[in-house]
Parts: structure tokens; sequence; C-alpha cells
């Protein structure tokens, strides 16, 4: 009997052996056809597939997810496919991750400057690129700050992956007039109601944004004059790195918006130059909130681009900053959403997964990119606020 089981044993493990050298043997000797595109970079922080590579393949991919892209160099992409044999395979193969663009230099034709002033142009003018955390900007060609004149000068800027950008541009120095001038436009505001005629539909609502700059808000009039949403700022810090303060009409205008059944959203004004600082900032904002409903998304807005040289910060930087807030406030159970104007989402902030809130200051916008919120004025008028306010319209379907 117990050579019976002996032998049995023995058999069980030669036919377990078995199986496993057949699986070794069926997978080494699996049918591999796998053909590559020609190109095989990849632009720094672009977003491609594995796929995005491959001209042909005899099977299915596993996984076919995003390549990483956020370090220059050789990227080895390794994966798993399903052949035609129903046996899965492992392939490998190697992308250059590279840099081609020139960095950003924001300057037009000309720039006024009054005579005897003392900043330094490369650092007050906005020059970032989307790798390097402050490429090389420089100016060609003489010039006075302390002479009135116009000076033709080269404005230049190379990164370290040697991609350069230059603009021509005239330097004004100019010497300031005491005199006011009697030329002064009459202000003009953007009525509500004309907004809610235009852009109010089955598909959209209409909104306001808040802050203490609106004072003390007479939300029944609001209510009344149709204001669906509101998005309310929560606070800020005073400074980078600075202390933290609530909106001196945060509390109010939250409980004010629950008691009239308006939605509600929260935006934060942040001054972070780290992603240590931009989850500090998501931390603070989801502890002020904890108490409220919010319905809308937690916003993060950024907007320090008099002072962007100073950070040493690439747009990449920049981003991943934002998203770091923004998956922050997520994993809290909130929506996340990044508000910015349009230029900057243009030529500043890389693609990014999360809603954005648009602002642009016109009838119609030609903004190309997805949004699901547009601010389009600031001088907006409304039953119920003294001054004026930013409205905006909300998409549903987008």
């Amino acid at each position: 009997m117990k050579k019976k089981i002996i032998v049995l044993v023995v058999f069980i493990i030669l036919l377990i052996i078995t199986y496993f050298l057949w699986q070794y043997l069926r997978v080494k000797y699996a049918k591999i056809e796998v053909t590559l595109v020609d190109n095989l970079t990849l632009e720094f922080s672009e977003k491609k597939n594995v796929s995005s590579y491959i001209e042909s393949i005899n099977g299915k991919i596993v996984d076919d997810y995003i390549i990483d892209s956020t370090e220059l160099g050789k990227k080895e992409v390794t994966f798993q496919f399903i052949n035609e044999d129903k046996i899965k395979v492992k392939y490998s193969y190697t992308v250059e991750v590279v840099d081609t663009k020139e960095p950003l230099i924001w300057l037009g034709s000309s720039y006024r400057v009054p005579v005897g002033s003392d900043i330094n142009l490369t650092d007050k003018i906005l020059c970032g690129d989307n790798y390097d955390h402050r490429p090389n900007c420089y100016i060609e060609g003489d010039y006075d700050l302390n002479t009135v004149g116009i000076y033709p000068l080269v404005f230049k800027a190379v990164d370290s992956s040697g991609n350069e950008e230059s603009v021509s541009f005239d330097l004004n120095v100019y010497q300031p007039s005491n005199q006011s001038s009697q030329n002064s436009k009459p202000t003009t505001y953007t009525n509500f109601d004309d907004i809610i005629r235009k852009h109010k539909n089955d598909s959209t609502k209409i909104g306001i944004d808040v802050s203490s700059w609106q004072g003390t808000i007479d939300f029944e009039k609001i209510k009344n004059a149709g204001v669906e949403f509101i998005i309310v700022r929560v606070g800020g810090t005073k400074g980078t790195n600075g202390e933290y303060f609530l909106d001196k009409q945060f509390e109010r205008n939250m409980k004010e918006a629950a008691r009239y059944g308006i939605d509600v959203g929260v935006y934060f004004y942040s001054y972070a130059d780290s992603i240590e600082g931009a989850k500090k900032d998501a931390e603070w904002v989801i502890d002020q909130i904890k108490n409220y409903k919010v319905t809308l998304p937690i916003t993060f807005d950024w907007e320090e681009w008099a002072y962007f040289n100073d950070y040493n910060i690439s747009f990449f930087g920049l981003t991943n900053m934002a998203e770091v807030f923004l998956s922050t406030v997520e994993k809290a159970g909130y929506k996340g959403m990044l508000y910015s104007s349009k230029l900057y989402l243009e030529k500043v902030w890389l693609e990014t997964d999360y809603d954005i809130w648009l602002a642009h200051y016109t009838e119609q916008t030609n903004y190309e990119g997805n949004y699901k919120i547009w601010q389009l004025c600031d001088n907006g008028k409304i039953d119920g606020i003294e001054g004026t306010v930013d409205i905006n319209v909300m998409y549903l379907n987008h």
C-alpha cells in the first residue's frame, strides 16, 4: 500500500512538472508577430498608449496603458498580449522620450516701461518652458531704462534640449504723464437677465462665482433672478507658503446657498510652488468644507503669472501641481476642476483629464479645448449684489 502511494505521488509530481514544462515551452515558442511604426519617439508629457507604436500584431493587447513620458531619454515599454493561439505572451520595445517644444516668451511687439524703472526685464517678462524649470532667457540689443526712447530688441530663450524661441519687440521707455486721461470709456455691464435669455436651455445652467468682494449677498433676490449655481471662494493663503485665511463671506455664502437650494461649488486661490504645497492647500480646503453640502467641483485657481519666473517651475510642474490638488480632493469624495483663462490654457497648462473652468470674456468663445464651465464676464449685474459679479454658464453634457 505504501509503495502504491509513493508511485502515485511520483506520478502526480511528474504530471505537474510536465504541465509546467508544457506551459513554459508553449509560451517560449509562441508565435509573436509584432511590427512597430518607424518613428519611436515620444514627446515629453504626451499621452500615448502602447498600441500607438504598433503597426500590426497577431493578437490583442491585455493592457493598452499610457506610456510614462515624464522623463527624457530611452523608455522600455513592456506589455502582454494574447496571440491568435490564445497564448499570453510578453513583448517589449523602446521609445525615446524627447522635448522638441520651444520655450514660451509671453511678449507682444512692444513693451512699455516708465523711465527710471529698476526692473529686470528677463525677470519681469514671463519666460517659461514645458520641461525646464527655468530656460536660459536673455535680451539682445542695447537699451537704457534711464533714457526715454524706443529700443528695438530681441528676447531669446533656450531650453536644455536646445529648443530656441525669439521675439523681436520695441522697448518703449516713456515719461509718465501727470495728467489724468479725459477720454476714459464709460463703464459697461452685462445683465444677468440677458445671459439667461441667450444661454439658458435644457443643457445649461446659469450661475455666478463670488467672494467677499461681492459683500453681503441677498440670496433670495439672486435665486429669484435665476441663479442656478454658485461657486464660492473658500479662501487662500497670504502669499506662497503663507498663512491660510477663510474668505470673510464663505460661511454665510455656503449657508445661504443651502437655505435657498442653490447648487454649490468652491474655489481656492493658490500660491503653491510645489506639489507638497498644493496637497496641503487641498487638505485645508477639504477641512473647511466638510460640514457643508458641496455638489459642484472644488476648483484649483492659480494665477501668479506676473511672478511666474520667480516660481522656477516648468509648465509640466505647474500642471502636475494642480493635478495633485485635484486628485487629493477627488480622493476625499469631491469632484476637481481647474480654472484658467483661454490664453493660459492654450499656451501654458498641459493637457489634463480634469474638468476645465474656462475664463474668456467675450460674446462667443473660440476656445477649442473641452470645458465644463465658461466664465464669460466679470462685469455682471444682478439684483441682490450691489457691485459686479462674474457670470458663468455650466454645460451639463460636456
